[in-house]
């Protein structure tokens, strides 16, 4: 059994495993898109619902649309393909992660409905054939793969042309790089999160798209309206008696609202003649 061992994934693992009620935004395990991001209100059911939001903004960016064939890599625990299932029931849907824990819990989080096929696989090493899918989604993840450009040349082959690739990121601002990669290792968010590769800025996003034989859709910072998110996971990690989630999760804020810490949605269609 392949196992990613990222503590903050390992946590709510273990939650799981020991009986607990699954928490709710297990179904969307992802950062939330707040309507109104001052509001102060941190409760588990206004993230639930702002990670849900975050989902459809990820899919429109996408322009997903129903009786598409789609594939959901690092799918986490099924939610956001249980969430297009129900938005677009025609989809031919697969989710795919390289943990197999977590695919074992999204079949169970997902019973008794229809089953979504769920593979373990490495993002870069798709074990999908050429050209076989309309449309590839990396929510949150791509940052932990060992190479973005392993991944985006992999999503170009397995989609069609014109097919699309959407995904969600953390980015740094123009001109920041240095800095808030110092900062980044400073705070040690490898102690919580786990590996993550260094990150681009948009106009890096752009160029690995371009290279890999994509045109940008769409790169939308969001940074402002996904700041709530930090305070809902301070307390879920309270609750859960992670002391180091909520030293982490401190850290990342603290580089979020300084602004050289982006949240982006992204979005790249496949141009023809190239795989």
């Amino acid at each position: 059994m392949t196992v990613a061992n990222f503590p903050y994934i390992d946590a709510e693992i273990d939650q799981l495993d020991r009986g607990e009620a699954p928490p709710d935004h297990l179904r969307h395990f992802h950062w939330g898109l707040f309507e109104r991001p001052d509001e102060p209100d941190d409760s588990t059911q206004r993230y639930v619902r702002a990670a849900a939001a975050l989902t459809e903004h990820i899919l429109a960016a996408g322009r997903l649309a129903d009786g598409r064939r789609v594939l959901d890599v690092g799918c986490g625990f099924g939610g956001t393909l249980d969430h297009l299932r129900a938005r677009a029931p025609h989809c031919r849907l697969v989710g795919l992660n390289i943990d197999e824990r977590q695919l074992h819990w999204a079949r169970r989080l997902l019973a008794p409905t229809p089953a979504i096929p769920f593979v373990a696989g490495d993002g870069c090493r798709l074990p999908v054939a050429g050209a076989a899918v309309d449309h590839v989604l990396a929510v949150e993840c791509v940052f932990h793969f060992p190479s973005r450009k392993t991944f985006f040349r992999e999503a170009a082959r397995v989609l069609r042309p014109g097919g699309t690739l959407a995904l969600s990121d953390f980015l740094v601002a123009t001109g920041a790089l240095g800095a808030v990669g110092s900062d980044v290792a400073a705070a040690g968010l490898g102690d919580w999160f786990g590996r993550s590769a260094t990150p681009l800025t948009p106009a890096g996003y752009e160029r690995l798209g371009r290279a890999a034989g994509f045109e940008l859709l769409c790169d939308d910072d969001v940074t402002s309206r996904t700041l709530p998110t930090y305070a809902a996971l301070r307390r879920l990690y309270r609750e859960g008696g992670s002391p180091a989630g909520i030293a982490t999760i401190d850290a990342v804020e603290s580089l979020a609202r300084g602004g050289g810490w982006q949240y982006h949605v992204l979005a790249f269609r496949r141009r023809a003649g190239r795989a």
